[in-house]
C-alpha cells in the first residue's frame, strides 16, 4: 500500500503533503526536557505525540531510513549553580552530570513506561558547547549578531523576514531567554547567544571570554550536529513557537545561509490538569513521576498506558484537559479491549491511515476500538488488532494466570456453555458473575468456520 503523509505546518498554517529530502534518511528533531526537576505531565504530551509520528515515519520509510533525534537540555543557570555548590572540585561538564543525572534516569524510566520508543540519539547540549561557538562565531562574522557589554547578541533587524514562524511583527516582539539581559541591546527583540560568566559561576571558555550560552543556540548546534542544516521535521510544544523555535530559524538560517531551517514545523497544543493552567502556585503541578507512582492525582496510581491512550484521545494539536475524568475514561476504553501479543501482523490500514493524516490519532483510536470489536473470538482480527494497538504503544499486556487458576477457569467456562446450550440462562448468568466478582472477564464470540458460541476470558485490569 502506498501511504501518503500530510501534515500540518505551523510555518506555511497549510497541511500539505510530506516530501522528505531524503526518502533514505528522513529526519526530525524535537526539544526534549531540561533536566532540572521531573518532568511534569505536559512534557509527557510531546513525548507522546512525536514518538507515535517516530513510529508513522519508520512504518513508511523503514526502520533504518529514520533519525530521531531529541535533546536533553542540561545547560542552564539554575542546574549551573547547583553543579558549582555541590562539586565544585570537578569539571563543570562532569559537576552538572552528575546534578542532572538523577532527573535524567527518571525521565527516562518515565517516559519508556508510556511506552515510547527510544530516539535514534539524544543529544546533550554540554557535549555541544563547540558547535554553538562555531556558529555564533559564523553569526558575527556575517553580520547577524554582535559582542555588548559581555554578551553576544543576535541582531533581529539583520533578518528580513525574522518572526516568520510566530507571524508576530517585530516591534511587538521581545526577546525570551532563561539568561537574564540588560538594556544594552540595538533592538528591544534581540536575543543572547552567549553570556560571560563571573569568576564564581560556571563557564566555558570561548572567543568572548569565559561564558555560557543561551538557550536558543542549543538546539541549532544540536540540530546541525546530528541531522545537518535543513532537516525534515522540527516538534515541540505550542509555548515553544515564540521566542524559542523564531530564534532557531533566526541562528541556523542566517549562519548557514540557508531558506529554511526545517521543511515542516509540528506543535501540540496545552495541556491543562482539571480546567486550570498547571502551576506550582495553583497547586496542580502534576509530574509524570506523581501519576505512575503515588496516588497525588486521584487517589491512586495509572498506568502508563492509560495516560498514552488519555493524551491519544484528542489530537495533537487541541487543547488538552487532563482530569481524573478522562483517565478514567481512557482505562474504561482499554478494559474493553482484548489483552494480547503482537505476533508480526500488519497494523490495519484504517489506523495508519488516520495517523497519515495528520497525526489523527482519535481516528486511529476510535478504528482500533472497532478492530477490538471484532477480535474477540477471531484468532486473525486479534491479531491485526494486537499489531495495530502495539504500533499505536497502547496494547493491554496480558496478566500471567497461574496453572490452577487457569484450569478451575476453564471448567467453569465450559460449565456455563453447557447451560447455555440447555438454555439453563441464570444458572450460565450465576457462573458469569461469580467469575466476575473474582476479576474474570469473559468475552463471548462465534467460532468463524462453525458458527459456534466461543468463550474466551482474562483477568480484568
Amino acid at each position: 500500500m502506498s501511504i501518503s503523509l500530510r501534515f500540518y505546518n505551523t510555518l506555511t498554517r497549510e497541511k500539505t503533503a510530506f516530501a522528505p529530502i531524503d526518502p533514505q534518511n528522513v529526519r526530525m528533531y524535537v526539544c526534549g526536557p531540561t533536566v532540572y526537576d521531573y518532568a511534569h505531565i505536559g512534557n509527557a504530551r510531546p513525548a507522546i505525540v512525536f514518538d507515535v509520528l517516530f513510529r508513522l515515519l519508520r512504518h513508511v520509510y523503514g526502520e533504518a531510513h529514520v533519525t530521531y533525534a531529541r535533546n536533553i537540555t542540561d545547560v542552564d543557570d539554575k542546574i549551573n549553580a547547583r553543579a558549582l555548590r555541590d562539586h565544585p572540585g570537578l569539571p563543570l561538564n562532569e559537576a552538572i552530570r552528575l546534578v542532572t543525572e538523577k532527573t535524567e534516569t527518571q525521565y527516562h524510566e518515565d517516559i519508556a513506561l508510556l511506552g515510547n520508543l527510544e530516539p535514534t540519539v539524544e543529544p546533550r547540549a554540554t557535549d555541544t558547547i563547540a558547535e554553538m561557538i562555531e556558529i555564533i562565531e559564523k553569526l558575527i562574522g556575517n553580520g547577524h549578531a554582535y559582542v555588548a557589554k559581555g554578551e553576544v547578541l543576535f541582531d533581529t533587524k539583520s533578518m528580513a523576514d525574522y518572526g516568520q514562524l510566530s507571524k508576530r511583527p517585530l516591534d511587538e516582539q521581545q526577546a525570551g531567554a532563561r539568561i537574564a539581559v540588560d538594556a544594552h541591546k540595538k533592538n528591544p527583540s534581540d536575543f543572547v547567544l552567549w553570556k560571560l560568566s563571573s569568576h564564581n559561576e560556571p563557564g566555558w571558555e570561548s572567543p568572548w571570554g569565559r561564558g555560557r550560552p543561551g538557550w536558543h543556540i542549543e538546539c541549532s548546534a544540536m540540530s546541525r550536529r546530528y541531522l545537518g542544516e535543513v532537516f525534515d521535521i522540527h516538534g515541540g510544544g505550542l509555548d515553544l513557537i515564540f521566542p524559542h523555535h523564531e530564534n532557531e530559524i533566526a541562528q541556523s538560517r542566517c549562519a548557514h545561509g540557508t531558506e529554511v531551517m526545517a521543511n515542516v514545523w509540528m506543535h501540540n497544543g496545552f495541556v491543562q490538569v482539571e480546567g486550570r493552567k498547571m502551576s506550582k502556585s495553583e497547586g496542580n503541578f502534576i509530574t509524570i513521576y506523581d501519576l505512575l507512582h503515588t496516588e497525588k492525582f486521584g487517589g491512586r496510581q495509572w498506568p502508563g498506558e492509560v495516560l498514552r491512550l488519555a493524551m491519544l484521545m484528542t489530537h495533537y494539536r487541541e487543547p488538552i484537559d487532563f482530569s481524573v475524568k478522562r483517565l478514567e475514561e481512557a482505562e474504561r476504553l482499554l478494559a474493553k479491549w482484548p489483552a494480547a501479543e503482537a505476533s508480526g501482523a500488519t497494523p490495519c490500514d484504517t489506523v495508519i491511515n488516520a495517523l497519515a493524516d495528520d497525526l489523527n490519532t482519535v481516528a486511529a483510536v476510535q478504528a482500533l476500538h472497532a478492530l477490538a470489536q471484532e477480535a474477540h473470538g477471531d484468532p486473525d482480527a486479534l491479531a491485526v488488532f494486537a499489531a495495530s494497538a502495539a504500533f499505536l504503544g497502547v496494547l493491554p499486556e496480558k496478566t500471567e494466570v497461574d496453572e490452577a487458576l487457569a484450569s478451575a477457569v476453564d471448567a467453569l467456562v465450559a460449565l456455563r456453555l453447557e447451560m447455555l446450550k440447555a438454555k439453563n440462562f441464570a444458572e450460565a448468568d450465576k457462573i458469569r458473575n461469580e467469575l466476575s466478582d473474582k476479576g474474570i472477564q469473559l468475552k463471548d464470540g462465534k467460532d468463524p468456520a462453525t458458527g459456534e458460541r466461543v468463550t474466551t476470558w482474562e483477568v480484568k485490569r
